[in-house]
């Protein structure tokens, strides 16, 4: 059995069995137990599939096609993973052994202005489902600080440089109004929504921008996904992160993503978005199945005032280099700063206990937060073995969750949701049409398919080893097409599909003093808009709504 293989067929001989091809179907699933997590459909069945769709669910016999044997196994809507900074091929290929079918970028993105060629470089060319927002980090770094930097994995452009106008500082209305423009030249290219690392850059951007970003893509109907302004933080300031995001989308109307919402208060977090869904709100969470987080060695919360002295963490016991295993202190982190800036390192935040709490939590969607590594040397055939190594949820957030969902008792219909349909959903609520026909198993959607086999599928990756390809899922279909089959990832198998909506006009309208000043009776006078000492002072006697 190869790595990351099944033993479904040793009585047959074989997990995949081809049959001659006849008129009808092209691909067959027979005889696995089809789970849908939108109906609640739980059946022993028979899948066709025709023309990249499902067109049978039925326990009729079905002729016809390549025949499947699923005895034994689920079949289950592709997984869908939203916080995925990896899209490249070999992040493609962990992704897919993991059962992922579908992976974007909703927290960093894309930086604007380059949407449609990060889409144009993929079509036809990718394994996987592929889609981003547009960037805010990016926009900031490009106007702050001169850098373009085009998505997750050239970040050192500017992370690892000495510039930190994209982090710390504080741009005025011209400069808020560029970055504003640059993401609204994302959305009309057809990004996903706007993805923002709001605690990367707590300490530059104003409650006044956060605001507009999700103004920008409200216009539009589409999601602000944030990394909050006080993550990782405390159960008080962690929940008070959500409560600027949260705030700002019921004014707006606007729907709006809590990533990796698995740090402290995120009982209270959950009840937030809970309640604001059931006043009608499009907003969702999502979370990894990890206590330990990842992320640059210089990351502002990980500076002594925060992560020592506000937080209470020692480096010794939470922050481990990635790549060595051993162990930060404050004066080691100091030195490979100088030597490295944006190093990655495991971050250990969380009891091993609070997973499962996460778990069992209903509406919350499963995303990796994969993290790229930074190696120009790596290419699809790489062996697994030989990459350097890098936090496991890249590898194994899917198979860990199936896993821990069987032992720990979670109905196996709750984690079929938490991996396709919760990010399907509220994503497909915003229009989005490759999110309305996917995260289901019924008949016309999109045939992204994966079988797992309940009893075995597991992660293997470790902190340790954070590269281990899942095991227990035999087979993995793009669009109607086998990406993964038996256990192994097809070479030039390229069935992915841009995520996206249509491109369209422009929708920007940039803050103007005099149109706000004439809707509201106040004037921003920078884009901070609450800066000591900025603001107009009025004679009461003569403000415009009193006379």
């Amino acid at each position: 059995m190869t790595e990351g293989g099944s033993n479904l067929g040793e009585n047959t001989g074989s997990v995949l069995s081809d049959n001659q091809q006849t008129e009808g179907f092209d691909l067959v699933i027979n005889g696995g137990r089809v789970m849908d997590p939108e109906t609640g459909f739980d059946q022993i069945a028979n899948v066709g599939i025709k023309d990249g769709r499902i067109v049978a669910i039925t326990t009729d016999p079905l002729e016809g096609g390549r025949q499947i044997d699923a005895r034994g196994h689920v079949v289950a809507p592709g997984f869908i993973d939203t916080h995925f900074h990896w899209p490249r091929p070999m992040g493609n290929k962990l992704a897919l052994l993991d059962g992922r079918t579908t992976v974007m970028d909703l927290e960093i993105g894309t930086h604007g202005p380059l949407v449609d060629n990060w889409y144009a470089a993929r079509a036809g060319a990718n394994q996987i489902n592929y889609g981003c927002a547009t960037a805010h980090e990016l926009a900031r770094t490009q106007v702050l600080d001169g850098i373009t930097t085009e998505d997750a994995p050239e970040m050192l452009n500017h992370r690892g440089t000495d510039k930190t106008g994209w982090s710390l500082a504080r741009p005025d209305l011209e400069q808020g109004n560029e970055i504003l423009r640059l993401l609204d030249v994302g959305l009309a290219a057809g990004a996903v929504g706007i993805g923002s690392t709001l605690g990367y850059m707590r300490d530059g951007a104003s409650a006044r921008e956060v605001y507009e970003i999700q103004r920008v893509a409200a216009r539009y109907g589409r999601p602000c996904g944030f990394h909050f302004r006080y993550t990782p933080g405390t159960d008080t300031t962690e929940s008070n992160g959500i409560q600027e995001m949260l705030a700002n989308a019921a004014a707006l109307g606007a729907p709006g993503i809590a990533c990796h919402f698995n740090n402290p208060g995120y009982n209270l977090v959950h009840e937030l978005l809970v309640g604001m869904r059931r006043q009608g709100m499009n907003v969702w969470g999502e979370l990894y199945p990890y206590a330990a987080g990842s992320t640059a060695l210089n990351a502002v919360f990980l500076e002594p005032e925060v992560w020592v002295d506000q937080l209470g963490y020692k480096y010794e016991t939470t922050i481990q280099d990635a790549l060595t295993g051993e162990w930060y202190t404050r004066e080691s982190r100091a030195e490979m700063i100088a030597r490295e800036p944006a190093r990655l390192v495991l971050v250990y935040k969380m009891p091993e206990s609070a997973i499962v709490d996460w778990l069992r939590m209903p509406d919350v969607a499963i995303a990796s937060d994969g993290m790229p590594i930074l190696d120009d040397s790596i290419t699809w055939d790489t062996p697994f073995e030989d990459l350097p190594n890098s936090h496991p949820r890249g590898a194994g957030s899917c198979a860990r969750t199936l896993r821990m969902g069987r032992e720990n008792g979670i109905p196996l219909m709750q984690s079929i949701a938490q991996l396709s349909w919760n990010s399907a959903r509220p994503l497909g609520l915003t229009g989005l049409q490759a999110m309305q026909e996917r995260g289901r198993m019924q008949e016309g959607m999109v045939a992204d398919i994966t079988m797992f086999d309940p009893e075995t599928v597991t992660d293997n990756a470790t902190y340790a080893e954070g590269n281990r390809p899942s095991s227990g899922i035999p087979l993995v279909i793009v669009n109607g097409t086998v990406v993964v089959d038996g256990g192994e990832v097809l070479r030039d198998v390229n069935p992915g599909q841009p995520i996206r909506h249509e491109p369209r006009e422009s929708l920007f309208e940039p803050l103007d003093v005099e149109v706000w000043t004439q809707a509201f009776y106040a004037v921003p006078q920078d884009f901070g808009g609450g800066i000591p000492n900025s603001q107009p002072v009025y004679d009461p006697r003569v403000i415009p709504c009193c006379l």
